[in-house]
Formats: structure tokens, C-alpha cells, sequence
């Protein structure tokens, strides 16, 4: 499974909600657009609103969210534990890792015995092996088999193609335009989180995490955005980490996050949608239930940083 920051749950969810979700190139039909600047994230907010006003499978439940903020402070906290499998040095080689290890964040569910964290330190123990492992000439130059190595790993990887791909656009983009470097990536954001996560949906195509719903384009930006909370998270809000608008991002809707939102009520799924789920059925990338499910996620973390906001009188990160 990917990478989330959810609270350990004392009931069991189902995780293969939808296989491939955030997954580079599986919901993008227009490959040659680019995001404007200004508003990546008002993107977001409006067409998953858009989404949830008018979802058929996937119902936003007011109440539900009421009662998860009413009881939110019993719910624990978690301590993100960033350098215990990830790799750490307070310089520009943490931002060329992290852009790296997003980059390969998604799709681990096919191979029962991968998951994020084989691939965060797997990441890290290549780069403290050799510092320029992740150089970007050699990114362009990786083949699936390098990457295993890499990662120390036995067998294919899931969509290893797809990932070898995108190590090789991350080399090629960051070297035409970053002089190989991702931390010269986040120096042109001007420190702002919303700025750098459309910086690179502009610049690398496979960061687009967009589909089209119902003939509209929706907008999710799931890695992009855990890039900026990475390092945010990583240099703990200074240095390469400092964002003066942090919570401008929303909640990065991958196929754990409506799962766990179902068990707190503040999602329902008809009955349709609810067997497929119950039978471990997959939903496909792009199918009206996939985005539904990320769509409504989003829009309803957001009412409730709304609810919070208000009843606090103060904005929730």
C-alpha cells in the first residue's frame, strides 16, 4: 500500500478500492497540458467539490463528518518517524531522494510483499551505498533490472516499466531544466507548497494526477502534493522544507484514505459500488467510481478542516 499518515485503526479496511490511484499516466487524456501556477490547488478544491455535488456512487455524509470532528481529539496523534527508513541529511541530496522515492510512490498492492516502506529504505540504502546514484544522467539510464538491484528486490516490480519511465523523464527534466538538481526545483517555488506542486505537474507529466469526469476535467495531484509534504515533513518546516502556505494542500486521496473515511462515516457507498469493494473487486483508473472515491475524499477532509476551523476559531494544518 502507499504512504499514508492515518492513525493505526483498531478495525480492519480493504485497500484495493481502486488499483492504480495517483498512478502516473493511467487517468491523463490530455498529455501535452500544463497547470497554471496560481491556482493548482484551487483546481483541486473546486472540481472535487464539483464532483461530490453531483457523485452517484459515493455520497459526502454531513453528519459523519460532524461526529468525526466532535470526537477528533481522542483520535491519536502519529509522529511521522521521518528518518528511520528514509534518507536524511539536511541538504540537497534529502530533496533529490524524496523527488526520486515520489516519483515510484504508487502501486505496490499486486506484489503482496511490497510495500512504501521496502521502497523508502530501499531508496536510502542505494544513495548511502553511492551518493550519485541518483544523479540525474543517471536517472535517463536506469532499466527495470537496474532497479530492482536498486532496491534489492527479487523479482519484477509492479508496472516496473512505468517506473523506469519515470525515473527516466526525472532525469531528463530535471537536467533541460534544473541543472539535474531537485532542490533547484523547490528554490523556484519562492517557498510556496502550491506553487511547487504545480511547478512539477508543469514540468514532469508523470506528477499529473487529473481525470476526466462526467466530460470535465478533475484535478487530484496526489504525488505532487505528497512531495511538498515530504519536505515539509523531512527538514520539519525550514530550510528546503519551509512553505509559507502549507495548508493550502488538501488531504492526498490514494485508495486508503475512502476506505478509512467509510469506517468513520463520513462516507457511504450505494450498494453497487459498496459489493464490488466487498468482494475485493477492482475499480479501474478513471472509472467514474475511482474518481468519485478520490474526489469525495478530498472534498470531505476539506469540510471538515472547514468545521474544525470554525468550532476552533483557527486554521487545522
Amino acid at each position: 500500500m502507499e504512504k499514508t499518515l492515518t492513525p493505526p485503526l483498531p478495525f480492519s479496511i480493504k485497500t484495493r478500492e481502486t488499483s492504480k490511484q495517483g498512478s502516473p499516466n493511467t487517468n491523463i487524456r490530455t498529455p501535452h497540458w500544463a497547470p497554471p501556477l496560481e491556482n493548482s490547488m484551487d483546481d483541486v478544491r473546486v472540481t472535487s467539490a464539483w464532483v461530490a455535488s453531483c457523485s452517484s456512487h459515493v455520497v459526502v455524509d454531513s453528519a459523519g463528518i460532524e461526529k468525526v470532528v466532535n470526537t477528533i481529539e481522542s483520535i491519536p496523534k502519529v509522529e511521522w518517524d521521518f528518518e528511520g527508513i528514509h534518507y536524511f541529511d539536511n541538504g540537497p541530496l534529502t530533496v533529490q531522494y524524496l523527488f526520486v522515492l515520489d516519483a515510484l510512490n504508487f502501486c505496490f498492492w499486486p506484489d503482496k510483499d511490497l510495500s512504501y516502506d521496502h521502497l523508502a529504505s530501499g531508496l536510502k540504502a542505494a544513495l548511502q551505498n553511492d551518493k550519485s546514484v541518483f544523479d540525474a544522467d543517471r536517472l535517463q539510464k536506469y532499466t527495470g533490472p537496474q532497479l530492482r538491484e536498486l532496491l534489492r528486490w527479487p523479482r519484477p516490480l509492479p508496472l516496473e516499466d512505468e517506473r523506469v519511465r519515470l525515473l527516466h523523464e526525472v532525469g531528463i527534466e530535471l537536467e533541460r531544466n534544473f541543472e539535474g538538481k531537485a532542490s533547484n526545483l523547490v528554490e523556484c517555488c519562492g517557498k510556496s507548497a502550491v506553487s511547487l506542486v504545480a511547478l512539477v505537474a508543469r514540468h514532469f507529466p508523470g506528477f499529473r494526477d487529473h481525470s476526466v469526469y462526467k466530460g470535465r476535467q478533475v484535478f487530484l495531484y496526489k504525488r505532487a502534493q505528497i512531495f511538498a509534504a515530504d519536505l515539509w515533513g523531512a527538514f520539519r518546516g525550514q530550510g528546503y522544507g519551509e512553505f509559507k502556505d502549507i495548508n493550502s494542500l488538501t488531504i492526498m486521496a490514494d485508495y486508503i484514505v475512502p476506505a478509512v473515511l467509510r469506517q468513520f462515516g463520513v462516507l457511504k457507498y450505494s450498494s453497487t459500488l459498496a459489493s464490488i469493494i466487498e468482494a475485493s473487486g477492482e475499480i479501474g483508473p478513471g472509472t467514474e467510481e475511482e474518481v468519485e472515491l478520490r474526489a469525495c475524499s478530498i472534498h470531505a477532509v476539506e469540510k471538515m478542516r472547514e468545521l474544525i476551523s470554525k468550532k476552533s476559531g483557527r486554521q487545522p494544518i
